[in-house]
């Protein structure tokens, strides 16, 4: 029986790493779709956004099983209860790269972004795709310094998302209330992509420390 229960735990860890590489392969396709105006590649994120879903239900479903049937207690409790909260955090990214694939279609033939905030948005769309690969990594290794690197990059997202808000905010603003209203919900959509990378992290970390990490840990 235990070694069942092993084995359980071990599919869970392996089914929160297949859904992490299917996020980065979202986000990655997401932002080239959102730079180029490709409506093509934008509906096939949108669709592959069920399998993430598919997954999470089963890894979540697994968990409450073993839950429910085996009992487990300590280090084990945590690890379950974790990865309950942790395919949350990744089914929501899948979420937020669908979004972004969402606002690429929509504004098709044109680009979502106007051509002063071009650079600002690749450096968003590389720091996360960075978040989503590190995250892939700190699942397969639980190296800690690798979650200290995820909120590094995650202040970086950050800046930038502020940055924004000041470029609209700004007087000499000249743009539509459409594009306005794209750029802040791109924004937005890749810095919350960018927390959820920071709320497995934290997880992560409970699970090698047995403490909870604050914000900015």
């Amino acid at each position: 029986m235990r070694k069942v229960f092993q084995e359980e735990l071990i599919q869970v860890g392996e089914d929160l790493i297949e859904i992490s590489k299917l996020v980065t392969e979202a986000i990655q396709n997401a932002t080239t779709a959102f730079e180029g105006a490709d409506v093509d590649l934008a509906q096939d994120v949108i669709a592959a956004d069920a399998r993430i879903d598919f997954l999470q239900n089963g890894l979540d479903e697994r968990a409450i099983d073993i839950l429910a049937l085996q009992g487990p207690v300590a280090s084990d409790l945590r690890m379950i209860v974790g990865s309950l909260r942790m395919s949350a955090s990744l089914e929501r990214m899948g979420d937020l790269a669908r979004h972004i694939a969402q606002l690429a279609r929509l504004r098709y033939p044109a680009t979502v972004i106007p051509e002063q905030l071009t650079a600002t948005f690749k450096d968003m769309a590389r720091l996360d795709l960075e978040i989503i690969q590190k995250v892939t990594q700190l699942l397969e290794t639980r190296d800690l310094e690798v979650a200290r690197d995820i909120l590094k990059l995650n202040i970086a997202v950050d800046d930038l998302h502020l940055s924004v808000f000041r470029a609209v905010a700004d007087p000499a603003w000249a743009e539509t209330s459409a594009t306005t209203v794209d750029v802040a919900l791109a924004s937005r959509y890749f810095e919350r992509f960018a927390d959820h990378g920071v709320s497995v992290a934290r997880k992560v970390t409970y699970l090698v420390t047995g403490e909870w990490q604050p914000e900015g840990f």
